[in-house]
């Protein structure tokens, strides 16, 4: 989704504000149509985006007082893995909930056909009054183009590439840590983890808590796999790598349950018995988790939590709320079953 996006769209918000001599928040009530402006800035805006050009087709449509009654959620990832993750689904439950009664609409876009600067045409062209943007790879500039073009956006997960743009996330570090100290607390000493992905910052922070509660007991921190993708064959994958490199492990941390299940697949073909000889954690807490065999001991974050929670930030900016956090972390919880 990183290809074509390097552009500018145009000039920023910031530039609007200096020109009309205002604040950045005012040109934001400005543009979504916000009481509480005097007349004379808003007419300094106004003039200013006319000058400048800016974002001319989403500004004049809310300049205008027109809106979409509409909001996308932006998955950055091919539908057929969409469509196979429990995540998403529950992302699509909670930002459902939160809509309900609401008169929005939803509009799902995933990874094709548009390509970047298409997608952002489409997003900032008058379809939409704001986005969620959800699996961010590496350093992807689409929040940042959204935010600088005046599009209200809230991304889930907290983007690598750092900014302005809110974001709702779990607690990953912490949920990490804690899967960490159950493992040692069960008298675990070789401990491996299968980490996500490395563009993407929910697997660097799941990693960080792994390391750091290793890291409080003195044991290394060396037997690392990433995986490919969230999906059973990338945790498949990694565990056959971990096994040549340390077949006497007797433990392992999964950064999701999902990859956790290949795990297990290739555990059981190798005929270790867990959790006698090797105890598994996961991490999320889906319906994969209970229906393995034998029940995944995992790390619970409220997807659906995080689907309404997003949605609330885009729609409490989009109703005017002021003084709104820039970045909320959800807690999660350990949930112990058979296999740790």
């Amino acid at each position: 989704m990183t290809e074509g996006r390097s552009r500018r769209p145009g000039p920023r918000i910031e530039e609007v504000a200096r020109v009309a001599g205002v604040s950045k928040s005012t040109v934001s009530r400005v543009i979504n149509g916000e009481k509480y402006v005097s007349e004379r800035s808003r007419q300094a805006v106004h003039r200013a985006i006319a000058m400048l050009g800016y974002s001319p087709n989403h500004a004049a449509r809310t300049l205008a007082g027109s809106k979409a009654n509409a909001i996308a959620l932006v998955i950055s990832e091919q539908g057929s893995q969409v469509l196979a993750d429990p995540f998403f689904a529950g992302i699509l439950r909670g930002v459902h909930a939160e809509l309900t009664g609401r008169h929005v609409q939803l509009l799902l876009m995933m990874n094709q056909p548009l390509d970047g600067e298409d997608q952002v045409a489409y997003l900032t062209g008058g379809h939409v009054d704001g986005a969620l943007v959800v699996s961010l790879h590496g350093e992807d500039p689409l929040p940042r183009i959204l935010h600088e073009t005046g599009l209200p956006v809230v991304s889930g997960g907290r983007p690598l590439a750092g900014g302005a743009v809110p974001f709702v996330d779990a607690d990953n570090f912490n949920g990490a840590l804690g899967a960490v100290r159950h493992l040692i607390s069960l008298g675990r000493e070789k401990i491996a983890t299968i980490a996500g992905p490395h563009d993407m910052a929910v697997g660097m922070d799941r990693l960080s808590g792994w390391r750091c509660g290793l890291a409080e007991h003195g044991m290394p921190v060396g037997l690392v796999a990433h995986s490919s993708d969230f999906t059973p064959e990338s945790g498949a994958f990694a565990m056959e790598d971990l096994l040549r490199r340390a077949p006497d492990l007797d433990a392992v941390f999964v950064a999701a349950d999902i990859l956790a299940v290949g795990a297990l697949r290739v555990l059981h073909a190798r005929g270790y018995r867990i959790p006698h000889d090797v105890a598994v954690v996961g991490f999320d807490d889906s319906v994969l988790a209970s229906t393995a065999t034998p029940p995944l001991t995992t790390v619970r974050q409220d997807v659906e939590q995080l689907g309404r929670t997003m949605t609330w930030r885009l729609l409490a900016e989009l109703a005017g709320e002021e003084k709104l956090p820039s970045s909320m972390l959800l807690p999660t919880s350990l949930v112990r079953r058979a296999s740790a």
